[in-house]
């Protein structure tokens, strides 16, 4: 494995939390409704998605409600643990070491400021112990620009959050699948791609992996994929019995998921349309796989990380099921 970096994390939550607009004014007492709705919500969620996936249980975890420095906050020692695991170092063995490491925590923390103003939740299966951020002002900021009715928006938050807990619960080894993914990504020999004639890079990411990085990008994006898109489903798969506003919800949210213009460029830019394309993958394996057979089969992926879907196969479910069949 080639050797990380030493990065200041501490250094990035710092630039992180001074760059990151604390987002929409509240009251002291409007703070508190929310954070008391959102904790009522993350308590009812579990057992919807218990009923709806058929997993076995939640993992172990914390809930948190956050604002966006938190959130930050939150990631960077997140992101430390993890990458600890993977062998990073965790102080600066001289002046140069410590000082290139609060060059790259400027950047990693500009990031997390970017997304800190936008993620509305997020299980952390890396901590410990485990955690669900849930992140306050994102949420009132979202559900006021779609105008939906909060207290449904704040339980489908919830819902989806939740199924990933409990994607971690029926699957612990999902956690040391993703850790060796990223070990065998920063195995490859780390060269400048050298793209084919006609060819041309559509991100960030195309520009800083080789054709075999790439390989393995395409496992973690696959994993991805059938994660987000499992959440996706199973949020509404509750159904308007419980969610009255449900089918509004989702057209006011794929609006604003599907946004055009400067946000949309620099999304793609930054790669970061590719957490929409996971959303929308991933989603339409699990649904095919309910419509050809039921939620038993499609728990199969979770099951052993050899019966996790590629990702010709997350774009082709019958592949899928003929391989899980036999």
């Amino acid at each position: 494995m080639q050797r990380l970096p030493y990065i200041d994390w501490d250094a990035a939550a710092r630039v992180g939390r001074k760059a990151v607009h604390p987002g929409p004014e509240l009251t002291p007492g409007a703070i508190d409704e929310v954070v008391a709705a959102l904790r009522s919500a993350a308590g009812r969620a579990p057992s919807h998605i218990a009923e709806v996936t058929g997993l076995s249980a939640p993992a172990d975890a914390r809930t948190l409600i956050v604002d966006r420095a938190g959130w930050i906050e939150a990631m960077a020692v997140s992101a430390r643990t993890l990458l600890a695991a993977l062998e990073a170092p965790t102080q600066a063995s001289s002046l140069a070491q410590r000082l290139g490491g609060q060059l790259v925590a400027g950047n990693f923390g500009a990031g997390l400021a970017v997304v800190a103003s936008r993620i509305l939740g997020q299980f952390d299966p890396f901590a410990e112990p485990k955690r669900l951020l849930l992140v306050a002002p994102n949420v009132v900021a979202t559900e006021r620009h779609l105008g939906v009715n909060p207290t449904d928006f704040r339980l489908w938050v919830c819902l989806h959050e939740e199924t990933h807990r409990f994607q971690f619960g029926h699957a612990p080894w999902l956690v040391g699948h993703l850790q060796q993914l990223m070990r065998e990504l920063l195995a490859e020999d780390q060269q400048l791609p050298a793209w084919r004639a006609g060819e041309k890079p559509h991100s960030v990411v195309d520009l800083v992996t080789t054709p075999a990085q790439h390989e393995t990008f395409d496992r973690i994006t696959a994993v991805m994929s059938m994660m987000e898109g499992h959440a996706d489903v199973m949020m509404d798969r509750v159904g308007t019995s419980v969610l009255p506003t449900l089918p509004v919800i989702r057209r006011a949210f794929e609006k604003h998921r599907d946004r055009t213009g400067w946000p949309a460029l620099v999304s793609k830019l930054l790669g970061l349309d590719l957490k929409r394309a996971q959303y929308r993958d991933g989603a339409a394996f699990c649904n095919e796989v309910l419509r050809r057979a039921d939620v038993e089969t499609l728990n199969i992926a979770f099951s052993s990380a050899d019966q996790l879907p590629t990702l010709a196969e997350i774009h082709d479910p019958q592949q899928w099921l003929h391989r899980v069949s036999r």
